[in-house]
């Protein structure tokens, strides 16, 4: 596939991400002495791609107004402004503009500076590079994976940090699905680990991953400790992103009525998602409706006519996790929740795009095993429940979705997740389904990021899922060191409108290819 980009990228690479470059600073007569100018700490990231749309994220060191230029041209010789509102410690000192009015399927470079609230001054810029949606058939290609500084493996600088972030910027992508886990709330990060496999890790510490999250500081010191990573810091800059969350942004697998354990003295399951829900909110690239549920996570966002993004929330809404088998749909068999299925139902309903990628925070057919209940029977995590009889509990939902799918006539559609930390290709069919009134489709499994290593898992057959390929450790909570690390890669042709999946190593190499040609 092309890349009309390749060239301007390469110079924002050689630019720096960060360095004040001659000619295209402020006016020195704007800026205050160097030591009393604001600071980004964090570099900037761009998210949720719309149309004629974009949102720049940053964060400063202090009270300050956060603004954005951005040209087509890296020369920034034509640049246009846009000043955001001020930012102080009551969001962490992190800020978002939500550029409008960009032109379609153009390069668009833009530079970030905070405005001090007090004197003025201005911090040097941030570079960063997009590229905006398309209005017509492109060559595209995008990719996804789950599950960042998970079990205690985090930021290793013996082996320059976070790979898998640079594997994928040096695949240029158009954007990355964040499907989940973007931080570990619940695993604090140790100076040294020892992994299952007997491997030696060593850890870039802080103090607020010294232990589990519980304080809104604590949950976005997290967001922090990641974004001290370089390969992640460089990828931020030049690949937009589309973030989901689930569980380990609050704590493993969580769900109302959770019972924390004694590493929490914060013992109310709400109270600790809701400050961790504020700290994503705070520090995911997204737009934010505050007046929308604080920030409704699930959300649709069109690429061109090509492709539709459909971005889950397969953790707000959920009932308790239980033993998932209850024969009719109610308050107890939530996943997605009612409001959520309706408008998943009629936005897919809707889309024109050819291809419709449901992006997921977990599997449908993997069982995902939450330990035991108090009447000692098995209770589920995820969608699946180990009975491979008719949809029952959460199963139901899915079915629900699959039938109307099928009734309603839509095509196309091909479910992206990650959760189980190996990587993993499902065909989904009603020839060996107990349940079977749905028409076949592919679900992709990627990750984890950078985290221990697991699976494979078991297949539910409720609704036929087949294992086409997966790749797993042979030993539980392997390291990052094992390079069982894996993201996937989307690539739509604009001529033939040829889908291309592969799953990618933690160095970019590919395990698995699966072609799917459009109905």
């Amino acid at each position: 596939m092309t890349d009309p980009d390749k060239n301007r990228r390469r110079l924002l690479q050689g630019m720096g991400a960060g360095l004040l470059l001659p000619g295209l600073g402020a006016a020195p007569a704007l800026i205050a002495a160097p030591n009393a100018r604001p600071k980004l700490t964090d570099g900037v990231q761009a998210g949720d791609l719309l149309g004629d749309r974009a949102v720049i994220w940053s964060r400063c060191d202090r009270p300050a107004r956060m603004i954005v230029e951005w040209d087509t041209r890296s020369a920034f010789r034509h640049p246009r402004r846009v000043v955001g509102p001020m930012t102080d410690g009551r969001l962490d000192y992190t800020a978002r503009i939500d550029l409008r009015g960009l032109p379609a399927d153009q390069s668009i470079f833009y530079r970030v500076r905070f405005e001090d609230a007090r004197d003025g001054s201005l911090s040097e810029p941030w570079f960063g590079h997009l590229r905006s949606a398309p209005a017509r058939p492109r060559d595209i290609r995008f990719v996804w994976g789950g599950d960042t500084a998970g079990q205690g493996f985090g930021i290793n600088p013996d082996i320059g940090g976070m790979r898998i972030y640079e594997a994928m910027r040096l695949r240029r992508p158009d954007f990355f699905i964040h499907s989940g886990d973007c931080i570990y709330a619940d695993g604090p990060i140790p100076a040294q680990i020892r992994s299952a496999d007997g491997e030696v890790w060593n850890n870039l510490v802080t103090e607020a991953k010294s232990k589990v999250a519980e304080t809104l500081d604590e949950f976005r010191g997290n967001y922090r400790y990641n974004l001290m990573d370089d390969n992640l810091r460089r990828f931020n800059a030049e690949v937009p992103q589309i973030w989901q969350w689930d569980d380990h942004e609050v704590t493993n697998n969580w769900s109302p009525g959770k019972v924390l354990d004694d590493r929490y003295q914060v013992k109310d399951i709400g109270l600790l998602a809701a400050r961790a829900r504020q700290a994503y909110l705070e520090y995911a690239p997204m737009r934010v409706k505050r007046a929308d549920e604080s920030g409704r996570i699930y959300r649709k966002l069109s690429y061109g006519p090509q492709l539709d993004i459909f971005v889950l929330d397969m953790r707000s809404y959920r009932a308790a996790n239980s033993d998932n088998l209850q024969p009719r749909q109610g308050p107890e068999t939530a996943f997605l929740g009612r409001a959520q299925l309706q408008w998943l139902k009629r936005e897919l309903r809707a889309s024109r795009a050819l291809w419709k990628v449901i992006a997921a925070d977990m599997p449908i057919g993997l069982h995902v095993p939450d330990g035991k209940d108090a009447q000692g029977r098995a209770r589920w995590e995820a969608i699946a429940n180990g009975d491979d009889g008719k949809a029952l509990g959460r199963e139901l939902e899915i079915a629900e979705l699959l039938a109307f799918m099928r009734r309603s006539g839509v095509r196309n559609t091909v479910w992206l997740t990650a959760d189980v930390h190996y990587c993993a290709a499902h065909h989904y069919s009603p020839e060996r389904a107990a349940f079977q009134d749905f028409e076949p489709f592919w679900e992709f499994v990627a990750g984890p990021l950078n985290a221990g290593s697991f699976g494979p898992n078991p297949l539910d057959a409720t609704f036929g899922p087949q294992v086409v390929f997966e790749k797993a450790p042979a030993v539980a909570n392997s390291s990052p060191l094992a390079g069982f690390q894996f993201f996937g890669e989307v690539e739509i042709e604009a001529q033939s409108g040829l889908m291309t999946v592969t799953l990618r190593d933690i160095d970019g190499e590919p395990v698995f290819t699966q072609e799917l040609q459009p109905a």
